[in-house]
């Protein structure tokens, strides 16, 4: 196994403690932490509860995401969609791969390898990276407006790496008609 150190800036604010990366503040934890912590409340409140809590909190983040990025980086249209799943990425959850995407039909589909979810499931023959799903459609819409499409979204998750047969996810984005 090759490493390498992480492709993204972070900065540790020497006062406050605060690490930020491009225009964010960020939070560093261990992924057992984390995903840990997604299992229990979706043994508390189920899977499909807490996926519908987590859609529109993904869809709220990443919209915002979005926005504070492009400034920052004086990135528009597709840039921004490919920046946010470098960005994701590099930051562990994942290898996000765009497999298709068109912001003016609000269209794209995502792969997702090397799920952190995935990894801490293993194979349970369900879909357990449904966290992301949100993420997918709060980013389309933010970048289609900024564009001045008037299109809204929606995404699913087709399939996880966790369901027999399957060696990754998939995510699709639609529009909302």
């Amino acid at each position: 196994m090759s490493t390498h150190a992480p492709e993204m800036p972070i900065v540790v604010d020497d006062e406050t403690g605060v690490w930020t990366t491009d225009a964010l503040p960020m939070l560093y934890v261990p992924r057992h932490f984390f995903v840990n912590n997604h299992m229990g409340i979706e043994e508390e409140i189920g899977a499909e509860r807490y996926a519908e809590i987590l859609y529109k909190a993904g869809y709220k983040s990443a919209y915002y995401w979005c926005e504070k990025e492009a400034q920052e980086h004086g990135l528009s249209g597709d840039a921004v969609f490919e920046h946010y799943m470098k960005r994701l990425s590099q930051r562990g959850w994942g290898f996000f791969v765009i497999e298709h995407l068109d912001i003016k039909k609000g269209e794209a589909r995502v792969r997702l390898e090397n799920s952190c979810f995935v990894y801490q499931y293993g194979k349970v023959n369900r879909k357990v990276d449904y966290m992301f799903t949100g993420w997918f459609a709060g980013a389309m819409d933010q970048i289609a407006k900024s564009l001045g499409y008037t299109i809204t979204t929606q995404a699913v998750q087709t399939q996880s790496g966790a369901q027999e047969g399957c060696e990754f996810g998939l995510f699709e984005v639609t529009p909302i008609v």
